[in-house]
């Protein structure tokens, strides 16, 4: 249990988080701002990786591969939209079918070119393709840090996302989260919105996807297993902790992404504590499970503390 090894560890740890902290955005525009409870998330985060991965390893350019693996995720969105919409299931069960149904077709586009037509990973090596990060530069001084190019993507998206949710289009994707009926006295098209949230939610699932696959070096078909839990970790941490503070939509973003560093900080420490990585998803519950009960129990107590200051 040295403390160097905890330190070595650290730099990959804000990498992931800030990759996942990508993912959690997603997870946040649905959550929070479509009030919206959207399970594709975990087939979205494998299938943006094996598109990425086996177009590089077919030839093609590390950003075409990028701007493939975003559309296959907002189609796997706009599925899910389909299904909630124009035939009436419930968004939850909505992502369900097309989450079940993204692993046979993740099995599909990681098995082209291979005889059985089939696999369940694919690995990418930084020494044959000109990957943008990677976990080999994590501790590296340099501008191939996979820290420096993930905050990047983070900024970029932020940026896009504060600019987009400000124009008539994202205001009423913003207002049918709010209150659907009142938006749609108003004449707003909720369900175009809604499919259209979905679709940007998990394209940007899908570019988190296509991140992480390059920094860890493979895809791998279980890969967003779970992801779900991690994307509700960082929003929930992040609105616990910066509520009071970030006001400001972009703000709201950069706390999602810092959540998700917390997270992966947290991970780091109790796996270097001593608990076995088995029990990592047993953690993730716990973790997410203890931020969502604050605000109720801080509600609570301020409650408490009101009445008997009334009775005082």
């Amino acid at each position: 249990m040295s403390i160097t090894s905890l330190l070595n560890a650290l730099p990959g740890a804000c990498a992931q988080g800030i990759i996942w902290g990508i993912m959690a955005i997603g997870v946040f525009l649905t959550y929070k701002v479509l009030d919206m409870a959207d399970l594709t998330v975990d087939g979205t985060m494998a299938t943006g990786g094996a598109v990425c991965v086996i177009m590089m390893t077919n030839g093609y350019s590390v950003w075409v591969a990028l701007s493939c693996a975003v559309l296959a995720g907002m189609l796997a969105g706009f599925i899910t939209g389909v299904f909630h919409t124009f035939m009436g299931i419930p968004v939850i069960l909505a992502g369900i079918l097309t989450q079940l149904g993204l692993y046979s077709i993740n099995l599909r586009i990681l098995g082209i070119g291979s005889s059985a037509g089939t696999a369940s990973n694919l690995t990418i090596s930084v020494d044959r393709y000109n990957l943008l990060l990677s976990l080999r530069h994590v501790r590296d001084l340099a501008l191939n840090n996979p820290i420096l190019v993930a905050l990047l993507f983070l900024i970029v998206l932020i940026a896009v996302l504060y600019w987009f949710f400000g124009t008539e289009l994202g205001c009423g994707i913003r207002a049918t989260g709010a209150n659907e009926n009142m938006s749609r006295a108003q004449g707003i098209n909720t369900n175009f919105n809604k499919v259209l949230g979905l679709m940007i939610s998990n394209g940007i699932v899908a570019l988190s996807s296509a991140l992480y696959s390059q920094y860890q070096g493979f895809a791998d078909v279980n890969m967003g297993r779970g992801a779900i839990v991690i994307g509700l970790a960082a929003v929930i941490i992040g609105d616990v902790i910066f509520s009071k503070l970030f006001k400001n939509f972009a703000l709201k973003l950069l706390a999602v992404a810092i959540g998700a560093i917390i997270y992966y900080l947290v991970i780091q420490v109790v796996l270097w504590l001593g608990l076995s990585s088995s029990d990592l998803k047993l953690l993730s519950a716990i973790i997410v499970a203890i931020f969502l009960a604050t605000p109720y129990w801080k509600n609570k107590i301020a409650a408490v503390r009101k009445g008997a200051k009334r009775h005082a």
